[in-house]
């Protein structure tokens, strides 16, 4: 007997149909943003975690052994770091694979690093080799002593020279041209401490150091070398003044603000043509050491009060504003700033690691030097650049 399937036709009213569909879509709205508030808060608890937690311990992931000579001195750079002594430089990753290796003749070798550029130079000698991530880009050859050296991100290259007592500037491209220059008479305008050059190339400034009639002062000085600066004299954008202050260490944090940092205060200058002092931080005390970066400016103190805490590091943003204050007792030789914006503290053995709001992330004692160490791919994963072996670690 054949199956007989009977259909009918159900009446449904549209509104009500609606009205379903419109509370089935909200429970399911409320179920994912359940899931979802569930996920994030677990992914909350992970990050807090990990940034909160002091390691004391790491695993090595990947190692290779290097040869090193007693004088080496690093530098992180491009996707490794620089290795460079007396006789040359050698550019290298992790994995110990070799970009390049520049040989020169040395007796103190001054670097200057700006992106994708250095610049290598002798203290009192008269060349400066300009390398980037290919090698050697030119070299220039000048005819009076070195003091100092600047790069900036296309090559270009500032060098501050003496020549029995006066002070020359000179700009000079990769390829050796001299793109301006000017002399520092020091009966005029006073002793030349520092320079510093934008990552462009366009703006340079130069502290100077005045002492007359026993009074101390500085003068700031900025020049620019594009369209603006071509209207004003000898390029002369904006000088200014800070009586008895000596501020002899200027650098330029990214292309449109310098830091300057002086005995008794540091100065934050901002702009894109004519840079303007825009905060200023007292500083009450000695300062030990300053680092920095294009966010960031750092200052360690002795700290008189605490014998067991004898260093008092602070940290401030481009505002002035304090954003770390924290004592540590490591005799360190080295405190920077990481690539994502860590704070390395450490000495031969010894290494302390922040988090830019000054949370310990890791401390550890090696049994052989430590040189220089490196942000790695992840917030756990850093490069130490060890005596002879550099490691790929994970803390844990």
């Amino acid at each position: 007997m054949a199956d007989k399937t009977q259909f009918r036709t159900i009446e449904t009213d549209p509104e009500e149909y609606e009205g379903r569909l419109r509370a089935h879509r909200r429970r399911m709205m409320k179920v994912f943003l359940i899931f979802a508030g569930v996920v994030l808060a677990a992914v909350g608890v992970i990050l807090l975690v990990v940034n909160l937690h002091t390691y004391s311990s790491y695993v090595v992931e990947d190692y290779v052994e290097r040869e090193d000579s007693a004088s080496c001195q690093y530098i992180a750079f491009g996707r490794g770091f620089i290795k460079y002594s007396n006789d040359g430089a050698i550019y290298t990753d992790a994995s110990n694979t070799l970009y390049w290796n520049q040989s020169f003749e040395m007796q103190n070798p001054m670097v200057a690093v700006c992106e994708d550029y250095v610049a290598f130079a002798d203290q009192g000698g008269t060349k400066v080799y300009i390398l980037n991530e290919n090698g050697v880009q030119g070299q220039v050859d000048t005819a009076m002593s070195i003091s100092k050296i600047r790069v900036a991100n296309q090559g270009t290259i500032a060098v501050l020279m003496n020549d029995k007592g006066t002070y020359y500037l000179r700009m000079y491209d990769k390829e050796g041209n001299n793109l301006a220059k000017g002399a520092l008479h020091v009966a005029n305008s006073g002793y030349p401490l520092d320079i510093a050059l934008c990552n462009d190339g366009k703006k340079l400034a130069v502290s100077m150091l005045d002492i007359t009639d026993a009074k101390v002062s500085t003068s700031i000085r900025f020049y620019n070398f594009g369209s603006v600066g071509q209207n004003e004299i000898d390029n002369l954008v904006g000088e200014y003044d800070y009586d008895n202050a000596v501020i002899p260490d200027i650098q330029f944090a990214d292309n449109d603000t310098m830091y300057a940092f002086g005995d008794d205060r540091i100065v934050i200058f901002e702009g894109t043509q004519k840079p303007e002092p825009t905060e200023e931080i007292t500083l009450e005390q000695q300062v030990r050491s300053v680092f920095y970066n294009e966010k960031y400016i750092g200052i360690v103190y002795n700290n008189e009060e605490d014998a067991e805490e004898s260093r008092h590091m602070e940290t401030y943003d481009r505002n002035g504003k304090r954003v770390v204050n924290k004592d540590f007792s490591m005799d360190y030789h080295s405190v920077e700033f990481l690539e994502d914006g860590e704070i390395c503290i450490h000495n031969d053995t010894e290494c302390m690691i922040f988090s830019a709001y000054g949370i310990k992330r890791f401390e550890y004692t090696f049994d052989q030097p430590v040189h220089k160490v490196l942000s790695g791919a992840t917030k756990t994963h850093y490069i130490f650049v060890l005596e002879g072996r550099t490691e790929k670690v994970r803390l844990k």
